[in-house]
């Protein structure tokens, strides 16, 4: 899981306080393939760091992902190492590619591993997504984009994750073009203003959450 600590090391406080950030990649690319994903999501990253979030990622078809709504699905299920990346992190960058106007199967089958999260509790007796954040990002040369940012938003707040104003980010190519976000020789104006929104208020939104957590 390309870097991410899956306990944390740091040995400063306030390093351990500060929100972390986990990027799930929903691409059908496994790696090495390019993936604009990748790029968008790694932007989303970047403009969290410059709020003090740190974290990693990830491209969910590099694991073997088991289909099921549990978390631990058994023998063989690369889930429970990847929930528990999703449980450190405070913030959650859902990446998926547009695919005939829809989220990717990728995406889908990590929304239904995530449905598992309604039922379990953490000490207190919340939810375990409640208090984490998620950002939907979303990449495509179809459109599609605004119908997907609806689908993860409703899907991830039902898990228990909150999401911030404005969080959404995408970007829609020409349809039936061949151009693809990782193509662009620089991030257009819209989608780089809607990058640093998403940033500021999700971090914001997580050190809310940290400080004063959702009732039990």
């Amino acid at each position: 899981m390309s870097g991410y600590e899956t306990t944390f090391t740091d040995h400063d406080e306030a390093a351990i306080a500060a929100p972390r950030a986990l990027l799930i990649n929903c691409t059908l690319k496994p790696s090495p393939q390019p993936s604009s994903g990748d790029v968008l999501g790694e932007q989303v990253l970047g403009a969290l760091r410059e709020h003090g979030v740190h974290g990693a990622s990830l491209r969910a078809v590099d694991h073997r992902i088991m289909p099921g709504v549990e978390a631990d699905m058994g023998e063989g299920d690369a889930w429970p190492e990847i929930r528990e990346a999703v449980m450190q992190a405070s913030i959650l960058v859902f990446v998926t590619p547009t695919w005939l106007g829809q989220h990717s199967s990728v995406a889908q089958r990590v929304l239904e591993r995530l449905d598992a999260e309604i039922s379990e509790t953490d000490e207190a007796g919340r939810p375990t997504m409640f208090g984490k954040v998620a950002v939907p990002v979303v990449v495509g040369n179809e459109d599609g984009a605004h119908h997907i940012c609806g689908i993860l938003a409703q899907s991830l707040s039902d898990v228990g994750f909150t999401i911030p104003a404005q969080a959404s980010v995408y970007w829609n190519g020409r349809a039936m073009e061949g151009v693809d976000y990782r193509d662009l020789d620089e991030t257009p104006e819209p989608v780089a203003s809607a990058i640093s929104t998403a940033a500021v208020n999700a971090a914001h939104l997580a050190s809310l959450l940290q400080r004063e957590p959702f009732p039990a």
